[in-house]
């Protein structure tokens, strides 16, 4: 799990400078540039943040290769990125919270604070929500942004910025495994060997499950996240007409039921796998959206009484996901394969790196 750099002096003249506030601009499929960005007013009760790490997600990836993500279409030029942290340079007039210097790591979604679902306390669904590099929103991709004061969380001294980063993927493992009620008794499996999935589980092992089992159809995604961990891996095919064999081999590496499953890819045949493999009385929780209609067994899985649960995002995770990282009770460093200068070539290498998988589990920029 060695870290690669791709950072040179080379780069220091080429990288843009604070100042000029520039972004990574998506301008058309494959088609990224960095050009000036041109921020919000700095409200009372915002911050101005120099970012310092942002992190490549799957989404990202999705709209640099697709300008899409199912319903969300990128129409315009728009700035990626959502996975980020950074240092506070300007405060507003009515920010308590936060000092000029603090280190922070950004939520990334500002609901409406309005409706039944903010004031309820479920914002992660408002459907006023301007999130972060998701249409028509502009990301963090960028020297500078502006920022809610409230969504901006101070970093203890032994947590990096990097890890600061990370806090917005592995918020979404601790949200799925609080959605599920993870805990010292459940026995999980975990489909899909990616950056969530990945995630998924040292969240799983952090509130106290005994037994992890990973499924993927890729060898190296595989024996990553064995090194992370996991304590059996089984490699399966992409082939629906298999699950009922994988299934058993799953049950055979669990040693007794499966408690819980967590479908991080989310298609047909991953959810089945999942339904087929919690037994009665358990619960599937679908964290990856892989498709946007599926045909399932849900009789047989109704029959027994398997509950299937959904998230979306997160909400009111940054506290401890900072909390965990900060004890050591989760350590994402290994996950950050690969580091890029916010150049231009950095930028277009690091998108390709990213899109290609394999090795490169979490792609992160240094600026």
């Amino acid at each position: 799990m060695g870290i690669k750099e791709h950072i040179s002096t080379d780069d220091a003249e080429n990288t843009i400078t604070e100042e000029e506030n520039m972004a990574v601009w998506l301008l058309g499929i494959k088609t990224l540039r960095i050009q000036p960005y041109s921020l919000p007013p700095l409200g009372p009760y915002d911050v101005k943040i120099q970012i310092k790490a942002v992190g490549i997600c799957g989404s990202d990836i999705h709209h640099f290769k697709n300008m899409r993500v199912a319903n969300f279409v990128v129409k315009r030029p728009m700035v990626l990125g959502h996975e980020c942290a950074g240092i506070v340079e300007q405060v507003g007039s009515q920010v308590k919270s936060l000092m000029i210097g603090d280190r922070v790591a950004l939520e990334p979604g500002i609901s409406c604070r309005q409706c039944y679902l903010c004031k309820d306390g479920r914002y992660n669904l408002c459907r006023q929500m301007k999130f972060f590099g998701s249409p028509p929103t502009n990301g963090a991709l960028a020297n500078q942004v502006v920022h809610p004061a409230d969504l901006c969380f101070k970093l203890p001294d032994n947590v990096s910025l990097e890890e600061g980063a990370m806090c917005e993927p592995l918020s979404v493992g601790v949200h799925a495994c609080c959605r599920a009620k993870v805990g010292p008794e459940t026995k999980i499996i975990i489909i899909g060997a990616g950056p969530i999935g990945l995630v998924t589980m040292l969240a799983a092992r952090a509130f106290g499950s005994p037994k992890i089992v990973i499924v993927d159809i890729d060898d190296q995604r595989l024996s990553f996240a064995k090194d992370l961990g996991a304590d059996e891996i089984i490699k399966v095919s992409s082939n629906v007409q298999d699950v009922e064999d994988e299934v058993g081999q799953i049950c055979n590496a669990m040693g007794g039921p499966v408690d819980m499953s967590f479908d991080c890819v989310g298609f047909n045949k991953t959810l089945s796998m999942a339904l087929q493999a919690t037994h009665a009385g358990g619960k599937v929780c679908l964290v990856g959206l892989g498709q946007s209609e599926m045909t399932l067994p849900l009789s047989s899985a109704a029959a027994r009484e398997v509950d299937v649960i959904g998230i979306f995002r997160y909400r009111n995770t940054w506290p401890l996901c900072i909390e965990l990282l900060r004890t050591g009770k989760i350590d994402v460093k290994p996950l950050i394969t690969h580091r890029y200068r916010f150049t231009q070539e950095g930028v277009e290498e690091a998108f390709e790196t990213s899109s290609r998988g394999g090795n490169a589990i979490k792609v992160m920029f240094k600026l």
